[in-house]
């Protein structure tokens, strides 16, 4: 642990800087950047105009440019470890936008929240990130080491124009220690997340005139009964790997489920005629001591012979980074002091881009602002947790960089 002095004077400069990162959540917010299509064009241009408004020269990596990803580096001298703060600039769609009660594309601040389209996921982490990193410039000569902020496209729907390609392209930007902003819920930690299992399921049939149905032999109920069926693995639990003892599911033990969602169903066009073909687009995930090929083999070994054709899309197992890293020892001591309690361990129900940094070996952690399980209508963010997570992203990364 690196003494107290420093830190504490990078907090009380974040706490003054609140309003501005206010003003910074309201200008991310009403940059639109819902995917599909997953435009980041807008909140790149307000990261990079924030960033080098403070002193910190920008870099744009782009696959497509319509969805650049921007990286912002602190260099500090030599002798310390390379810390990377990592967040998402694309957002989920805005579901039923009947059903808000507040302004989807404008900030609102009100009882202490922050609402807004991708508060919750993950703007309110964006925004504390850039600000842990600019109070941390504003003190670059008393520490040693590298920071670096990079803030991608494309996470939303697990697509290669993000963190993949930035990988790729700039391979130093693995680091030493990876802190995603991507909170489990709650002001939990998630030191594990789920793996991932996209499954597309056919059934086929004879057609002809719908007079001619007979029971449980058309491909569309052929498809019905075996999503019946295999929905009871959506009680499955898992064993957690002894590594990870000391880990909880979380609320409602949610985090060691299974869960299996059918997203996407599609079958005839005409309502007089048997349809010879359905479709259905599976989503399964899958907690540490799962495996996607155990997973894969329950759900074949359900299927009725020949008569249903299963293919793989994409997948990979659940991933974590052990309690005795130092960077999950760091991050909840800044927590703990931060927030006056220590935050309970969990596993992440979605998936992040901090996959992308452990699949290189490098210890990645899940910890923001998120306040339940999963972003919905009238999306929020504690206010309050946001300038937290900001000041517990700066205290974690100086005690890392003296590692």
């Amino acid at each position: 642990m690196m003494s107290s002095g420093l830190a504490d004077t990078v907090c009380r400069d974040i706490d003054a800087a609140r309003e501005e990162l206010i003003e910074l959540c309201g200008q991310l917010v009403a940059a639109s950047s819902v995917n599909p299509p997953g435009r980041t064009v807008e909140v790149s241009d307000v990261l990079r105009a924030y960033l080098s408004g403070h002193g910190i020269p920008t870099e744009r990596v782009a696959a497509d440019d319509d969805a650049p990803n921007i990286i912002g580096c602190v260099e500090a001298g030599a002798g310390g470890r390379h810390v990377v703060f990592n967040a998402h600039m694309d957002t989920m769609e805005a579901g039923d936008e009947a059903a808000w009660t507040v302004p989807i594309m404008r900030l609102s601040r009100r009882n202490g929240r922050l609402y807004g389209l991708g508060m919750g996921n993950m703007k309110g982490a964006l925004a504390a990130m850039c600000l842990a990193t600019t109070i941390l410039n504003r003190h670059s000569n008393a520490w040693r080491g590298r920071l670096t902020m990079t803030a991608v496209s494309d996470e939303v729907m697990f697509g290669e124009r993000g963190a993949v390609f930035l990988l790729q392209q700039r391979p130093d930007m693995t680091g030493d220690f990876l802190i995603s902003g991507e909170g489990p819920g709650f002001m939990h930690f998630a030191v594990a997340e789920k793996g991932l299992l996209w499954l597309d399921v056919e059934t086929r049939s004879g057609g002809g005139h719908a007079s001619r149905a007979l029971r449980a032999d058309t491909a569309v109920m052929k498809l019905a009964a075996f999503l019946a069926q295999i929905d009871a693995m959506n009680e499955m639990y898992a064993t957690l790997p002894r590594e990870l003892t000391g880990v909880s599911g979380g609320e409602g033990n949610l985090g060691l489920r299974l869960s299996l969602n059918a997203g996407t169903l599609a079958a005839g066009t005409v309502r007089s005629q048997v349809a010879p073909r359905a479709r259905a687009q599976l989503d399964v995930r899958l907690p540490p001591g799962i495996t996607a090929q155990a997973c894969e083999r329950m759900i074949r070994e359900q299927a009725d012979g020949d008569a249903i054709n299963i293919a793989v899309v994409k997948s990979w197992d659940a991933n974590w980074t052990a309690l005795d890293n130092p960077l999950v020892v760091e991050l909840a001591a800044a927590a703990t002091l931060v927030r006056g309690t220590a935050p309970p361990f969990v596993v992440r129900l979605p998936g992040s881009d901090a996959r992308r940094w452990r699949e290189l070996g490098v210890p990645a952690v899940c910890y923001g602002p998120q306040p339940t399980l999963s972003a919905g209508v009238d999306d929020y963010a504690n206010e309050q947790d946001v300038a937290d997570c900001a000041k517990i992203y700066a205290r974690t990364a100086l005690a890392l960089m003296r590692r």
